[in-house]
């Protein structure tokens, strides 16, 4: 899968059913080659600079399915 169809997909939290946005980033391992953290922009993307919410970071770990939509993650806010 290509980051540009990851960074299209919703974000969402099953724990509360909220929707986190999109995701802006990926951290990886250089060895490996594996996905190590997502990074999803924390507030408002239109008024970012206004904004001073901390990105949201979401371990690999935490991603329990990829659909064609939505990627469904289980963090603790």
């Amino acid at each position: 899968m290509l980051f540009s169809e990851l960074k299209c997909k919703d974000v969402i939290n099953v724990r509360n059913c909220k929707k986190l946005g999109h995701i802006s980033d990926i951290e990886f391992d250089e060895c490996s080659g594996c996905i190590c953290k997502v990074m999803i922009p924390g507030g408002n993307r239109f008024l970012n600079f206004l904004c001073c919410e901390a990105d949201i970071v979401i371990p690999f770990k935490d991603i329990r399915q990829i659909g064609p939509d939505i990627i469904l993650v289980d963090i603790k806010c």
